[in-house]
């Protein structure tokens, strides 16, 4: 048997607190499935290849989390399995604004002295800044986010907000 690249050996209260997390009815899939990585990585009892095989996943994604159990040593079990954090910017628009602006799409255009019946992209994205809820958003990026959430500034949202 070939040794693991990571070695885990956990200790007796990290152990237990992994198994409840396996148990829990409640627990996140990817988060269990890492805390099996660590379980079955424990003591060496099992190469990478078995591991990942016994769990039907790839090698590779036991180096890196038993790499990443062993970087993270000195933080609580539950930090240790969590994702890390994203690249990228930083989101410009607070959840705050996202809601304020469904609030604003759920309304009726003529009850903001608008002379249409449906919201159009354009016409949501200049209310909501005229609003001050936002500096500025596209209505392209607009259109996307509500997209995204089977939102559309239409009858449909009306009828979905009124529910």
């Amino acid at each position: 048997m070939r040794p693991q690249k990571y070695r885990i050996n956990l200790t007796g209260g990290e152990k237990t607190e992994l198994e409840q997390i396996i148990r829990r009815h409640t627990t996140p899939q990817n988060e269990a499935r890492r805390a099996r990585i660590i379980l079955l990585a424990n003591e060496e009892c099992y190469t990478n290849q078995e591991i990942a095989k016994q769990l039907g996943i790839n090698s590779c994604d036991i180096t890196r989390w038993t790499k990443r159990w062993i970087d993270l040593a000195m933080e609580p079990v539950r930090k240790r399995l969590n994702d890390a954090p994203r690249p990228g910017a930083p989101d410009r628009i607070t959840a705050e604004q996202w809601c304020n602006l469904m609030a604003l799409a759920c309304e009726t255009p003529d009850s903001y002295g608008l002379p249409i019946t449906n919201w159009t992209h354009k016409e949501l994205a200049r209310e909501a800044v005229r609003q001050g809820i936002m500096e500025t958003v596209s209505p392209s990026h607009l259109g996307s986010v509500l997209k995204k959430r089977s939102t559309a500034p239409s009858k449909s949202l009306l009828a979905e907000c009124k529910a």
